[in-house]
Formats: C-alpha cells, structure tokens, sequence
C-alpha cells in the first residue's frame, strides 16, 4: 500500500456561517491541496468534510496518516465513538442524537478502505502543514462569506 500523509483543518466565520476546509495531501515527494466549503455550515462539518476529501481524492487503498487539530474528529474515530454512534442508531450514550450523520457515515466507509491512523496536533501552534490547511480554509470560509454579502 502507498503510504500517504494527509493533513486537514477546517473553518468557520460564525457557528453556523461559511466555512472552508483545507487539505494537504502527501506522498513521496508529490504533494496536493484541496480546498472547499459552504456558504451555512458549522466549524465540525468543514473538519470532516476536510477527511472525507482528502480521502476521497485518493484513487486506490492507502496507508494514511491523516494529522488534525480536531479533537471531535480524532477522538471520534480513535476512541471509537463514531462506531459506537452508528451501532446505537445514531445515538450517543448521552440519549442525544449524534450530529453530522451524513458525513460520518461517509468517513466511516472511507476509513474502511484506507487503512488510516489519526493524529491530533495542536491548532495554531507553528505546525507548518497545519497552518497552511487553516490558510486554505479560512480563505475559502472568506470567499463564501464575501458571497453572502448583500
């Protein structure tokens, strides 16, 4: 398997806004950036959205390391949460519904064809890789919101 290193972080101006999301996308010594986003979406929609590009623009199984600054991403899927949501019907063990089920079901089916291992690194902190997808997102949450201007 080709191993990739993927780095992603998403963004959003207002907690519902625009948003964006950003990815780095490595392998030897190619590397891609994907950007996108949403006009009306949240902070932890554009961090998963961020996954399931980076992940979906890879075109045959990988060995990923995927490097995040999301905690709700990375403990969902590390700790297991995520699995445990969708075994209870979406529920969480709070009784609350699970939120973004859409986009974990995408994840989870994608996680199954990569093998992928997740890593939490601190946000803004200097990382240089991490800086960059927040400068992809961020930029893209802006032209989203420049778009919603009247």
């Amino acid at each position: 398997m080709k191993e990739v290193l993927m780095y992603t972080d998403g963004a959003c101006s207002g907690n519902p806004g625009p948003g964006g999301y950003g990815v780095i996308l490595k392998y030897g010594k190619a590397e891609k950036e994907l950007s996108g986003g949403n006009a009306a979406t949240t902070n932890n929609r554009m961090e998963l959205s961020a996954v399931i590009a980076g992940l979906s623009a890879l075109k045959e199984p990988c060995k990923v390391t995927v490097y995040s600054d999301s905690k709700y991403v990375v403990d969902a899927i590390t700790l297991g949460w995520a699995e445990n949501w969708k075994k209870c019907g979406w529920i969480k063990s709070n009784k609350e519904p699970a939120l973004n089920v859409d986009l974990w079901e995408k994840l989870l089916t994608l996680i199954n064809i990569h093998k992928v291992t997740f890593v939490w690194v601190k946000g803004h902190a200097g990382h240089p890789e991490n800086e960059r997808c927040d400068a992809l997102a961020v930029a893209k949450s802006k032209s989203y919101a420049a778009h919603n201007v009247l």
